[in-house]
């Protein structure tokens, strides 16, 4: 479910009309609500009733600093992959104790500011790696806690840049070499604590099949880590789906019950259901790194309509945001629904592109989308916008960075301020 909804003609955030947002703030602009990020980390801790287990959201996904308060709040752990996420979740009031670090290739700067800030583990991609962490650890004269990332060649049915957990992806150390690594860290490595074992295997997953395959692949080498090296943890990864397509119409509890059973997209509480019993009688925290799932349907990219551009192939809608400010469209053709602020009056639809200002083909939000129609100066929204947006953003073009707001009910707070053109040279010479 979700925050965002039509009442009395006009989209909602919560309690607010975002035509308001717009007008106030200016487009392109990025609105999230924070009652959606709050029931969508209550609802996985409440699936995961039975396991001890902590949740450490995935900071890539949305590193702003009022989001990461609000989820520090709810008792969250953080899964960071740099040195500057760790600094915005200190900044934010996160518990360093509570950071498991990953990522292939960190560097020695990285590794001693989190040492420095006694982050709860390292999630090691590579034997290359645990052993230069292993050399950073001596030289401080500290034990450095991690965790090998375990890659159990199981396929993700996901987007190619998306999977992480085939043996030709970068991530994690072979499942046949995992036992070996753990026996030679144990008599080679002094400064190494092995604490624990990570997976992941791939982003945006929207069916249960590849978890169940995944943690009943893994589990006899997690008994077996346990018995031998004493590991108090297993992190299963993140990577639950959400639903972009539709995705405004799946904020209803109707919108669920009219889709068929076969067809009903991946529940928290089907996944609670399937991978609890498997889970907890292994007697170890089960750490889990949702990102996406947590803030991507909370968050609208808002943008208005600049020009109607008719041709002889096609008509293209020109908005005022583009691939610098939501890349996921070019990247990888993420999809994201496309919704004007004032509800539609009819059922119409035209098919158009919908595009931006940047000198690139690949500037675009949809393709030979149908779409109710709008017009030069209306707004629209593009929906699930929360996870992958605003963090992906750039100066792409010399175009200032969008503002963030975040509401609360009736209440909206500008969380970081719109660019101005003197911000885009700051620090150049």
């Amino acid at each position: 479910m979700h925050g965002f909804s039509y009442r009395n003609g006009s989209l909602h955030c919560e309690g607010i009309p975002l035509s308001e947002l717009a007008e106030e703030h200016g487009t392109p602009l990025y609105v999230y609500s924070a009652g959606t990020i709050v029931d969508h980390f209550r609802r996985l801790d409440k699936a995961l009733t039975g396991v001890d287990h902590e949740i450490a959201f995935a900071v890539k996904a949305n590193s702003n600093l009022s989001v990461l308060r609000l989820l520090a709040t709810q008792g969250a752990g953080f899964d960071i992959v740099s040195g500057g996420e760790l600094f915005r979740v200190i900044k934010a009031g996160g518990d360093p104790a509570h950071c498991t670090f990953a990522g292939v290739g960190k560097t020695r700067a990285e590794i001693v500011y989190a040492l420095e800030k006694g982050i709860y583990s390292f999630n090691v991609e590579s034997e290359e790696e645990l052993r230069y962490l292993d050399k950073v650890a001596g030289e401080l004269g500290v034990i450095a806690p991690a965790a090998v990332r375990v890659n159990p060649n199981v396929d993700a049915h996901t987007h190619k840049y998306i999977s992480t957990g085939k043996s030709e992806n970068k991530f994690g150390v072979d499942f046949e070499a995992i036992e070996s690594l753990y026996e030679r860290a144990a008599t080679e490595l002094p400064n190494i604590k092995l604490r624990g074992l990570q997976m992941h295997i791939g982003s945006q997953l929207t069916s249960i099949a590849p978890f169940i395959e995944a943690v009943e692949k893994v589990t006899p080498l997690v008994k077996l880590l346990k018995q031998r090296h004493g590991i108090e943890f297993w992190s299963i990864g993140g990577g639950i789906g959400i639903i972009y397509k539709e995705s405004l119409e799946s904020g209803s509890v109707d919108w669920w019950e009219k889709q068929p059973e076969a067809d009903r997209p991946l529940t928290i509480e089907r996944y609670g259901k399937e991978l609890v019993p498997r889970l907890k009688d292994l007697g170890l925290k089960i750490l889990l790194e949702p990102g996406r799932y947590i803030v991507g349907n909370a968050g609208v990219l808002l943008t208005q309509c600049l020009y109607e551009k008719k041709g002889s192939a096609k008509t293209f809608k020109i908005v005022d945001a583009g691939m610098n400010d939501l890349i996921r469209p070019a990247l990888y053709e993420g999809h994201h629904e496309i919704v004007p602020l004032n509800e539609p009056a009819t059922g119409e639809r035209i098919k158009v592109d919908v595009v931006g200002p940047i000198c690139e083909s690949g500037d675009f939000f949809c393709q030979d989308r149908e779409l109710p129609n709008f017009d030069p100066g209306d707004y629209v929204a593009l929906m699930s916008a929360g996870a992958y947006g605003f963090v992906m953003a750039s100066n792409y073009n010399s175009r200032p960075l969008p503002a963030e707001v975040l509401v609360e009910s009736d209440t909206a707070t500008v969380i970081r301020k719109r660019q101005t053109l003197e911000d885009l040279i700051e620090g150049e010479l």
